[in-house]
Protein backbone atom coordinates (compact mmCIF):
# COMPACT_ATOMS: atom_id res chain seq x y z
CA UNK A 1 0.00 0.00 0.00
CA UNK A 2 1.25 3.58 -0.85
CA UNK A 3 1.86 6.72 1.33
CA UNK A 4 -1.19 8.85 0.87
CA UNK A 5 0.83 11.67 1.96
CA UNK A 6 4.42 13.40 1.92
CA UNK A 7 4.39 13.56 5.47
CA UNK A 8 3.32 9.71 5.81
CA UNK A 9 6.20 8.90 3.38
CA UNK A 10 8.84 10.37 5.40
CA UNK A 11 7.62 9.16 8.41
CA UNK A 12 7.98 5.47 7.32
CA UNK A 13 11.33 6.40 5.82
CA UNK A 14 12.65 7.22 9.40
CA UNK A 15 10.96 4.04 11.04
CA UNK A 16 12.42 2.13 8.02
CA UNK A 17 15.74 3.92 9.44
CA UNK A 18 14.96 2.92 12.98
CA UNK A 19 14.02 -1.05 11.74
CA UNK A 20 17.52 -1.17 9.90
CA UNK A 21 19.27 0.31 12.97
CA UNK A 22 20.65 3.02 11.11
CA UNK A 23 18.27 5.60 13.44
CA UNK A 24 18.13 5.82 17.44
CA UNK A 25 14.37 4.45 17.96
CA UNK A 26 14.62 7.14 20.75
CA UNK A 27 14.95 9.71 18.16
CA UNK A 28 11.48 8.21 16.72
CA UNK A 29 8.34 10.23 17.80
CA UNK A 30 5.18 10.88 16.53
CA UNK A 31 4.05 8.92 13.63
CA UNK A 32 7.11 7.21 12.43
CA UNK A 33 7.42 5.82 16.31
CA UNK A 34 3.85 4.73 16.07
CA UNK A 35 4.86 3.42 12.57
CA UNK A 36 8.00 1.68 14.47
CA UNK A 37 5.78 -0.42 16.58
CA UNK A 38 3.24 -1.30 14.60
CA UNK A 39 4.53 -2.18 10.74
CA UNK A 40 7.29 -4.82 9.72
CA UNK A 41 10.00 -3.64 7.61
CA UNK A 42 8.29 -4.73 4.59
CA UNK A 43 5.59 -2.76 5.07
CA UNK A 44 7.70 0.24 5.45
CA UNK A 45 9.55 -0.29 2.93
CA UNK A 46 6.51 0.01 1.02
CA UNK A 47 5.33 3.26 2.42
CA UNK A 48 8.83 4.97 2.28
CA UNK A 49 9.41 4.01 -1.38
CA UNK A 50 6.53 6.01 -2.31
CA UNK A 51 7.26 8.30 -5.09
CA UNK A 52 5.98 11.54 -3.19
CA UNK A 53 5.93 13.59 -6.81
CA UNK A 54 2.14 13.83 -6.94
CA UNK A 55 1.20 13.58 -3.47
CA UNK A 56 0.18 16.16 -0.75
CA UNK A 57 2.33 17.46 1.58
CA UNK A 58 -0.80 16.45 4.12
CA UNK A 59 -3.57 13.99 3.75
CA UNK A 60 -6.66 15.93 4.62
CA UNK A 61 -8.91 14.82 7.31
CA UNK A 62 -12.03 13.59 6.33
CA UNK A 63 -15.22 14.75 8.39
CA UNK A 64 -17.38 11.83 9.67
Amino acid sequence: MPATSKAQQKAAGAALSAKRGDTKVGELKGASKSMYKSMNEQELEEFATTRHKDLPEHKKETKH
